[in-house]
């Protein structure tokens, strides 16, 4: 989020789960991501935590569980007034409603998923060149649980996300020394539409999740004068409506970044630093509701 949302082509750590899993094919160690988010001003908290575990033949799985819990909502029992009729409710002050909350409620939304992807190498012969091109082909998939809860009511139901993740070194393919990757990304996410229902009877209801299309693009340069790597990167959202985000990431010496990004009019930007092989991150965005942080530890192993 440091780098508004734009990591569909980059996508190589534990968080690619959600953004494009098939990015989890690029890790090759045992990982592991926690962060915690403090939403609009303490108003609703998010957590995530990922495990990611590369096995034989260039391929990740990985799970995750995002939770996100909002607390103390007022609620209001007004089930005394069923029945009653506009005049009886307006001329009897026993019926009028006090603006006093019987109690509170919970809200939780819960997100399991379960991602599989699939690291493949080619040798493209474009044919006006000398050599082959090497391109690296990431494909992934995943499959997703929900469970949001509201007090005592349930609502569940299920999803799949299909992506890839496409990566090439300009260096080869323009025949240029000390140019970098260039990556595109595609997340089809929720694809064939997931439904929430909630309750059991005959009149249930459901929140329908639609189908969206998330695409990046991404280049990574090297600064070896300054042991550095900077990295530009654009995603597109298709749902809803069309929402672009653009990010940029400075690396130093695989130990440090700084990070800024923008997208639908709010800004962000973040940084991480590693401390005893654990990657401690940060990052903050605007919002019309208030600041966001979060906070994150990745580690790997």
């Amino acid at each position: 989020m440091g780098m508004g949302g734009a990591f569909s082509a980059i996508a190589n750590d534990g968080n690619a789960i959600y953004w494009n899993s098939s990015g989890i094919a690029q890790i090759r160690e045992t990982d592991i991501t926690i962060m915690h988010a403090f939403l609009y001003k303490g108003l609703a908290s998010y957590d995530n935590i990922s495990f990611c575990q590369p096995l034989p033949n260039e391929v990740t799985i990985g799970l995750n569980l995002t939770r996100l819990t909002i607390a103390d909502i007022p609620r209001f029992d007004e089930t005394y007034l069923i029945g009653l009729n506009v005049d009886e409710r307006i001329n009897n002050s026993l019926f009028h409603l006090p603006g006093v909350p019987d109690g509170t409620l919970t809200s939780t939304d819960d997100l399991y998923q379960f991602a599989f992807s699939k690291h493949l190498h080619y040798d493209v012969n474009l044919g006006w060149l000398f050599f082959a091109v090497p391109v690296d082909v990431y494909v992934g998939a995943n499959v997703k649980y929900i469970k949001r809860q509201i007090g005592s009511k349930i609502g569940t139901g299920t999803g799949f996300d299909l992506s890839m993740l496409v990566r090439t070194g300009l260096s080869n393919l323009l025949d240029v020394e000390g140019l970098g990757n260039l990556s595109f990304g595609t997340n089809l996410q929720d694809i064939a539409g997931t439904d929430i229902t909630w309750g059991e009877t005959e009149n249930f209801h459901k929140d329908e999740i639609l189908f969206n299309t998330k695409i990046g693009l991404a280049y990574e340069q090297p600064v070896k004068a300054l042991d550095s790597k900077v990295t530009l990167a654009y995603d597109v959202d298709y749902i809803y409506e069309t929402v672009a985000h653009y990010g940029l990431d400075w690396e130093y010496d695989s130990r440090a970044n700084l990070r800024l990004g923008y997208y639908d009019d709010n800004y962000s930007a973040g940084a991480s630093v590693k401390v005893y092989g654990i990657w401690v991150d940060y990052a903050a965005i605007t919002n019309t509701l208030g600041l966001t942080n979060r906070v994150g530890l990745r580690f790997s192993f």
